[in-house]
C-alpha cells in the first residue's frame, strides 16, 4: 500500500473529529472573524472530549471573496485570520450575526499595515524571517511582486504561517491532527493561473455533469488543468503546493479527487449540459488517476483523504483502496443506487474512508431531514422509527452516535451538529446554520458564523458530556 508512510504517524484505527471553517468561530480576542490562534482553546476542546481531528475549510487569500475554494493563491495564507495586537475598534464587527468579510479584510488590513510600519524593520533581520523567506520559495516572492507594496505582503504571510504554526506545534502537544483542504482547482483570477496560463486548456472550464441532484449539471468556471501537454510543469506545481502546507498540517482533503480522473469540461460560452469528460477516452481515466494521486503521495508525507462525492466511476474507488487512500461516506447518499429507496447499511462502510452525516456544501442535518421526508424515512425506516419531521435531541444523539461507530477509520461532523444537541447553542431557523448553497450567489454563502463564542461552547459542560459519550 503506497501510503502506508503516510499511515504510520496517523495511525490506523478510528479517530473523530469536528469540522469547522475557521471564518465561523468567535472569541473575545478575534476581530470580527475567526483567526488562527482561535484555534488553541478548539485544540483544548477536543482534547477534553477525546477527539483528535479538527478538519478544516481552505485558508488560503481569496481577497474579497468569501468562498474558500476561489483562491488567489494556490499557497499563500488569508491575512484575515491574522490574530491583532488589539481588536479594539472591532466590537461591532465581532457582534455582527455573520461575517462581513469585506469590511473585515478592509480595517484588519489598515490595522496590519501600522504594525508593519512600526516592526517591519526589524523583523525583516531576523533568522526566522529569512528563513521563512526562503523555505516558502519561488511562490511567496511572486504572490508578493503581484501586490502593491510587495514588502507588506511577504509580511502578511510570514505573520499567517508564524501564527498557523504555532497551532500546529500546539497540536502536536496534545496530541490533536489537523486536517487542511486543497481544492484541486484554482480561481481563473489567481497568481498561479495569470502567471502560468500555458499550463491549462484554452476555452474550456471545469464543472459537473448533470446527476440525481442537479439535472442541468455545474459550470464553475474553473480553468482545467493540461496534464497531457504540461505534465512535468504541473508536478513541479503541485509540489511547491504540497511543500508549502508541511509545517500546517497533519494531513488533508483532496477536493473533487475524480478531478484527476477525469474532468466535465465545458466550453466558455456553453451550458453546463454542453460539456464533456477530458480525458474522452474513458481507458485512460484509471491509469491518470492512479499516476496523479500517486505523485501527491510521492510529493509530501501528509495523508491525504479524497472527497469523492458526487458521480464517481468505479475506476475512483478502486485506485483510492489500492493506494490505501480513504473515501468520504455521507449517510444520506450511501445507497445502492440501482435501487434508490436502499441505504447502505453502515455496518458496511470500508474503514478505509471518512463518515460524516452532513458537509459545507449540503443541508445540516436538520434541514435534510425535514426537506426530503421520503429520504429521512429511510433512515428512521433503519432505526424503527416513526419519522417526524423534526428531530428530537434523542434522535439527533442517536444519528451522531451511529455515524461515530461505522468501520470508517475517520468520523468528522460539522460543529454545529453537535452544538444543535442543544437549543441555546444554534439559530431557531435551521436554515441559518448552513455554509453554503452550490451554484448559488447569496450573502448567506461562506459567511455562517457560530452562535455563541468559544468561551461559552467550549465550557459547555451538557455538550462536553454529550461529545464524550458519543465516541465512547
Amino acid at each position: 500500500m503506497k501510503s502506508a508512510p503516510h499511515w504510520k504517524p496517523i495511525g490506523q484505527r478510528p479517530h473523530h473529529g469536528i469540522l469547522l471553517p475557521l471564518f465561523a468561530l468567535r472569541s473575545e480576542k478575534s476581530s470580527g472573524i475567526g483567526e488562527f490562534l482561535d484555534l488553541l482553546p478548539v485544540i483544548d476542546f477536543c482534547a477534553e472530549i477525546g477527539f483528535d481531528t479538527i478538519q478544516l475549510l481552505p485558508l488560503n487569500d481569496t481577497g474579497n471573496d468569501p468562498s474558500p475554494y476561489n483562491p488567489l493563491s494556490s499557497c499563500a495564507l488569508n491575512p484575515i485570520y491574522i490574530r491583532l495586537e488589539s481588536n479594539e475598534g472591532f466590537e461591532e464587527l465581532n457582534q455582527s450575526p455573520r461575517v462581513r468579510t469585506q469590511e473585515v479584510r478592509e480595517k484588519k488590513l489598515k490595522a496590519l499595515a501600522i504594525t508593519f510600519t512600526r516592526s517591519f524593520s526589524k523583523i525583516r533581520h531576523e533568522n526566522a524571517y529569512q528563513q521563512f523567506l526562503q523555505y516558502q520559495g519561488n511562490w511567496l516572492i511572486s504572490y508578493a511582486q503581484n501586490q502593491e507594496n510587495p514588502e507588506f505582503h511577504l509580511f502578511l504571510q510570514y505573520l499567517c504561517f508564524q501564527q498557523m504554526e504555532k497551532v500546529k506545534r500546539y497540536a502536536e502537544k496534545k496530541k490533536i491532527f489537523l486536517k487542511g483542504d486543497i481544492p484541486i482547482l484554482l480561481s481563473p483570477q489567481s497568481i498561479d493561473v495569470k502567471e502560468n496560463y500555458e499550463f491549462f486548456l484554452p476555452h474550456l472550464v471545469a464543472g459537473a455533469p448533470p446527476d440525481y441532484y442537479n439535472p442541468l449539471g455545474q459550470k464553475w468556471g474553473f480553468p482545467i488543468f493540461d496534464w497531457d501537454g504540461h505534465k512535468n510543469e504541473l508536478r513541479t506545481f503541485w509540489k511547491q503546493r504540497l511543500s508549502s502546507i508541511a509545517s500546517l498540517y497533519h494531513l488533508y482533503r483532496i477536493d473533487h479527487v475524480v478531478g484527476f480522473f477525469r474532468i466535465w469540461a465545458i466550453p466558455e460560452e456553453k451550458m453546463a449540459t454542453d460539456g464533456y469528460f477530458i480525458p474522452i477516452d474513458r481507458s485512460r481515466w484509471e491509469t491518470q488517476g492512479r499516476e496523479l494521486l500517486s505523485m501527491l503521495l510521492d510529493f509530501s508525507p501528509l495523508l491525504p483523504i479524497a472527497e469523492d462525492l458526487g458521480t464517481i466511476p468505479d475506476e475512483v474507488p478502486r485506485v483510492l483502496k489500492e493506494l490505501g487512500i480513504c473515501g468520504t461516506h455521507v449517510v444520506r447518499w450511501q445507497r445502492r443506487w440501482n435501487n434508490g429507496k436502499e441505504l447502505i447499511p453502515l455496518s458496511e462502510y470500508s474503514p478505509l474512508s471518512l463518515t460524516t452525516l452532513s458537509t459545507p456544501d449540503s443541508e445540516t442535518l436538520q434541514m435534510w431531514w425535514t426537506q426530503y421526508p421520503e429520504e429521512a424515512q429511510m433512515v428512521a425506516s433503519q432505526k424503527n422509527w416513526t419519522y417526524h419531521p423534526t428531530l428530537s435531541s434523542e434522535e439527533r444523539f442517536s444519528l451522531l452516535y451511529d455515524a461515530h461507530h461505522t468501520p470508517s477509520y475517520f468520523h468528522i461532523n460539522l460543529l454545529q451538529e453537535y452544538f444543535a444537541l442543544f437549543p441555546e447553542l444554534v439559530s431557531s431557523h435551521p436554515d441559518e446554520e448552513r455554509i453554503n448553497v452550490p451554484g448559488t450567489i447569496a450573502p448567506t454563502n461562506w459567511t455562517y458564523r457560530f452562535r455563541t463564542p468559544i468561551e461559552t461552547w467550549s465550557h459547555h459542560i451538557p455538550l462536553i458530556k454529550a461529545m464524550r459519550q458519543l465516541r465512547a
